[in-house]
């Protein structure tokens, strides 16, 4: 399928608006992405991550580095403490409106 501008089909979230942390690593090296929808970090610098892309392409995480916020390759980092291990599998274009 046509991805567009998004990455992938599917995320893994800790929660339905993917906004509970999952977990949080250091960075095992310097990174740079490519364009703004990526966050920068230095080698040994805290990551905070708030959701898996998952599909064929490259993994990607999305989190923050301070007050950035954005894509990085998942193997760039060390995972040391885990958030929550509930893992919520939900498409990347669809925004979820909750009616009570």
């Amino acid at each position: 399928p046509d991805l567009g501008r998004r990455f992938a089909e599917r995320k893994r979230c800790a929660d339905l608006e993917c906004s509970m942390l999952m977990c949080r690593g250091k960075a095992t090296r310097d990174f740079k992405g490519p364009d703004c929808r990526f966050v920068n970090f230095k080698k040994g610098e805290a990551v905070y991550v708030y959701y898996k892309l998952i599909g064929k392409s490259i993994e990607l995480w999305a989190g923050s580095v301070g007050s950035d916020f954005g894509y990085f390759p998942k193997d760039l980092l060390e995972i040391n403490h885990n958030y929550s291990n509930e893992e919520l599998e939900l498409p990347t274009d669809v925004s979820l409106t909750l009616v009570f």
